[in-house]
């Protein structure tokens, strides 16, 4: 998968070594209606001890809508201005997406996380502050980032906890994609990069989007960390069209 940018995200450079987290909250975790109640799992090292259901450590790109679904993933928020703007859409035509946050802004912005789970999305970790090159950094970094941006983000959510576990621009590791499984957060990957996030016209993004969906059906669009406006107006045209089409739109697997 292609990285957005060299070295750290946007949010590192708001946020820089901020966050001095505890890695080991306690106290057990409840999947709310969103995941489902599930049976105690022993939890990976380093990992809070919460009641989770381990998923699959692969990285998922498939849609439980099965050949003809779409999942709409939207990373990098929530955003006071945007996020807004991508629910009323949403909302608009009935369609569910996947909300990628990020651990600061979901801890910043907690109405608009409670937003997007109370229209029926889903939640995905996608870490604490978007550091493209946490790859690189150890297994100690790699737990900080996934495992405080889950904590922000279920609390945030008012309990709901993230379902997939994304890494800024790609960056996963055999590591943090065993790391978020245990924690029941499948990694998540992406078929079509819009590149709406580079502002290249909304009709570009447009034109990724038709040319690149036999790729496979997980699409990636931003919320977050700029200008979203080309990003809003290539939605409102993608999703009547897709529906008439013949496509359906569901969430990635587990």
């Amino acid at each position: 998968m292609a990285r957005h940018s060299g070295g750290r995200g946007w949010y590192g450079k708001l946020i820089g070594a901020a966050l001095g987290v505890t890695m080991l909250a306690t106290g057990a975790s409840v999947w709310t209606a969103q995941a489902g109640t599930e049976d105690d799992a022993a939890p990976a090292a380093k990992a809070p001890s919460s009641a989770v259901k381990p998923v699959d450590a692969t990285i998922a790109h498939a849609s439980e809508a099965g050949k003809r679904g779409v999942n709409i993933t939207i990373d990098d928020g929530p955003d006071p201005k945007w996020t807004p703007h991508m629910l009323d859409l949403l909302r608009q035509y009935d369609v569910k997406a996947t909300f990628c946050m990020v651990g600061t802004q979901a801890q910043a912005h907690p109405d608009l996380v409670k937003k997007v789970v109370a229209d029926g999305h889903r939640l995905c970790d996608h870490s604490v502050s978007h550091d493209t090159a946490m790859d690189k950094n150890t297994e100690a970094y790699q737990s900080q980032q996934i495992l405080d941006a889950e904590r922000m983000i279920t609390k945030a959510s008012g309990g709901v906890r993230p379902m997939y576990y994304r890494a800024p621009g790609g960056a996963f590791t055999p590591y943090s994609r065993k790391l978020a499984a245990s924690r029941g957060m499948r990694p998540l990957g992406w078929n079509v990069d819009t590149k709406d996030f580079e502002r290249p016209g909304t009709d570009a993004i447009v034109a990724t989007v038709e040319r690149e969906l036999s790729n496979g059906p997980t699409l990636l669009f931003h919320d977050a960390g700029g200008d979203r406006t080309q990003t809003v107006e290539a939605l409102r045209r993608l999703l009547p069209r897709l529906k008439e089409q013949g496509y359906t739109f569901g969430f990635p697997v587990r």
